[in-house]
């Protein structure tokens, strides 16, 4: 497993390693290093190898790309020697960035089969991170370097079944490519973890990274309309990126710091227990030409601890799910989001019709159902009849 990711907070990343993992396999994941972590270490079978530091604070696009190109080279590095040590017979490289997956040039020339795994389609990422358009230089040269990683892989994963058809339009060939969703671990993410005694609280909680296109902000704002009818809500962030310092900032203009709590980021074992533990999740996205299509796991991970969740009515989310499981409102539209949050706080019987409709759906649609697929796809590659 080769990703610009942490392990500990990356449930995509820890998921395939871990299924490998049981069937046997020895399997490394070469990754970024939070402080306080060692260098090294073995997580449930998986030897996790920290080489680089990261801060999600990246302010411009050439600080954004210098810890890509770090991370690429050091990564490369460290893959080929131990490569060479015990070669590997596969490395799944996850994406972001595609070029990542070049990092596996000594591997692939030894034999070893590679997966590009597109977590996030890079294009889009950068023009909705930058507000670069899809005429410019930058959108055509990342879609060039898309058609080329794709090329270099064995097998490509994308995320949701959206950019899959993206991808196979302008970059790759169908019968090499599959789409995984972030399926949640029913092991980790489960309606047992809920221990929260009554306190006359209403916990509404967001777990996940801090960018634009996540549209917290538009949460913030949203709250603060809700709360002046529901005085015992509380909106519970955690987790980080670029768009922490416009939300501490703001949080305090709105006078919110005693109902708006922003917190550090939590494992994913950790996070799972709180996420159990609110009443209310919200997953408040832009529906903006990334955004709207970036497939988001903390829907189903909310589903699966019992939680009822409120979610923009993005094309993504509009392909997956509907109105049996969730509470939609309409992108953008803070007005409209604090209608659904109050109607969550006062319609506690909707709320749990919708919740046992959705544990239902993650009966179906979860790691334990579907990691067989991908492991079938990485015997497939490995024994030669993929």
């Amino acid at each position: 497993m080769l990703a610009y990711t942490f392990y500990e907070n990356d449930g995509r990343v820890m998921r395939y390693a871990e299924a490998l993992a049981r069937t046997g396999a020895q399997v490394d994941a070469i990754v970024l290093q939070r402080e306080g972590k060692p260098c090294q270490e073995t997580i449930d079978g998986v030897r996790v190898l920290r080489i680089q530091k990261r801060e999600k604070n990246e302010r411009g696009k050439l600080s954004y790309l210098w810890r890509l190109i770090q991370f690429f080279f050091r990564s490369m590095a460290v893959l080929t020697r131990e490569h060479l040590r015990h070669p590997y017979d596969l490395v799944h490289v996850h994406s972001v960035p595609d070029f990542e997956v070049f990092a596996a040039l000594v591997p692939k020339l030894g034999g070893a089969k590679i997966v590009l795994d597109i977590h996030d389609i890079v294009p889009e990422f950068y023009a909705a991170k930058f507000g670069v358009t899809r005429n410019s230089v930058a959108f055509r040269a990342l879609t060039c370097l898309e058609r080329w990683s794709t090329g270099f892989a064995d097998h490509v994963i994308a995320a949701n079944d959206i950019w899959l058809e993206k991808i196979v339009n302008r970059s790759s060939h169908r019968e090499k490519c599959s789409a995984f969703i972030n399926y949640p671990d029913t092991a980790v993410f489960h309606a047992g973890l809920r221990n929260r005694a009554p306190d006359g609280k209403f916990i509404i909680s967001y777990p996940g990274t801090l960018n634009w296109h996540q549209g917290l902000d538009i949460a913030v704002k949203a709250f603060l309309l809700a709360h002046q009818q529901a005085p015992g809500m509380e909106l519970h962030i955690h987790g980080e990126g670029s768009a922490k310092p416009m939300l501490t900032t703001l949080v305090r203009e709105l006078a919110l710091q005693d109902k708006v709590f922003l917190h550090d980021p939590l494992p994913l074992r950790e996070i799972a227990t709180v996420m159990a533990n609110a009443d209310l999740g919200v997953v408040p996205k832009r529906n903006d030409e990334f955004g709207g299509e970036a497939f988001s796991t903390k829907i189903l991970e909310f589903m699966a601890v019992g939680v009822p969740v409120v979610v923009a009515r993005t094309r993504i989310d509009d392909y997956y799910f509907n109105e049996s499981l969730l509470r939609f409102f309409e992108p953008n539209d803070e007005q409209d989001l604090a209608q659904k949050m109050l109607a969550a706080y006062q319609g506690r019987e909707q709320s749990q019709e919708l919740t046992a409709s959705a544990l239902e759906h993650v009966k179906l649609n979860n790691w334990g159902v579907r990691q067989h697929a991908y492991l079938g796809i990485v015997q497939g590659l490995v024994h030669g009849h993929a």
